[in-house]
């Protein structure tokens, strides 16, 4: 369609699973549309196609938050036709067919708790991995996490450069707790949520009570910079059993390497369940692992982590 009226005039008759939405549109916008999309087919999936820009950055962010289930980016202009099928087939098509898996309804897995291993060292730190559906995750999850928390929260969201900063920012209006992209040399302190920059790996370091980040280029690991593996085994170096991790919905395996590295230093492991999750690749990964002390829908999962951090302090 050439724009969101004709798109929206089309859905009752082609009654589609999933839509792909251009950011920019003539007429009415892709932000626009989705809004009109989610209230009146709420349940067609949608994946927004976005430019790789401040700007972009920012009208992504916010049609993740208003209910798009992924996005892509895309260079500003296909300069040929093999230059279109290359971005269809290497960027569009995986993240269709992992929604699909949604689609098709395979049974949700329920949540559960799994005998608690006893909490060795109070927890000193929250690690958080997430991808596809992350935003509207973590605004779930941040959003019970109260102003005075006790320990830092540390997290990558797989987002390229720009987009991370505006996700930060987004999410330091919407939360109590105060939100940051990611810098070196930022102090990691009690009360405070530091998102990976994109492009960027991200880790801590540090002795005795300073403990800062540290950015960095590097090698992309499980196809991914930043990479959840990268910042939890940074986290597990610094804080060993003190740990709390925390894998929410995502394509792929990031995050299993990780999550096995905080097991085995007696730290603790939160995964979110199937049913709420956009792909429930990362956090099933981890599950079928049998890494996961607790596996459950995103709404619990920001309580519990406040519980088990006073828990581990009492």
């Amino acid at each position: 369609a050439a724009n969101g009226r004709i798109a929206l005039a089309k859905i009752p008759r082609l009654n589609p699973d999933l839509v792909t939405l251009d950011v920019e549109m003539p007429e009415m916008d892709g932000l626009e549309t989705l809004s009109r999309i989610r209230a009146d087919f709420p349940s067609i999936k949608v994946v927004m196609l976005s430019n790789l820009t401040r700007q972009g950055g920012l009208a992504t962010v916010e049609s993740l938050f208003r209910g798009a289930s992924d996005y892509v980016t895309k260079a500003s202009r296909m300069e040929s036709p093999e230059a279109a099928r290359t971005f269809l087939r290497e960027q569009l098509v995986p993240k269709i067919n992992a929604l699909a898996g949604r689609l098709e309804g395979s049974s949700p897995g329920r949540s559960r708790r799994v005998a608690v291993k006893p909490i060795s060292a109070p927890i000193d730190i929250v690690a958080i991995g997430v991808s596809t559906g992350g935003p509207n995750a973590l605004r779930t999850v941040l959003g019970a996490i109260p102003s005075d928390f006790e320990t830092p929260i540390v997290i990558v969201q797989h987002m390229p450069p720009d987009f991370t900063r505006s996700l930060a920012e987004r999410l330091d209006t919407l939360c109590d707790i105060r939100v940051f992209e990611g810098r070196t040399g930022a102090r990691v302190s009690p009360g405070t949520v530091w998102v990976a920059p994109g492009d960027r790996h991200m880790e801590v370091t540090g002795v005795d009570d300073r403990v800062t980040l540290v950015t960095r280029f590097g090698p992309m690991e499980n196809s991914c910079r930043p990479s959840v593996d990268v910042l939890f085994r940074s986290v597990v170096q610094r804080f060993g059993p003190a740990t709390l991790a925390v894998i929410l919905t995502g394509m792929g395996q990031d995050g299993l390497a990780g999550c096995r590295e905080v097991d085995r230093s007696g730290g603790r492991v939160l995964a979110q369940d199937e049913a709420t999750s956009v792909v429930w690749g990362m956090p099933g990964q981890v599950v079928r692992a049998g890494l996961a002390q607790s596996v459950l829908p995103i709404e619990a999962i920001g309580p519990e982590i406040v519980r088990c951090v006073r828990s581990s302090r009492t």
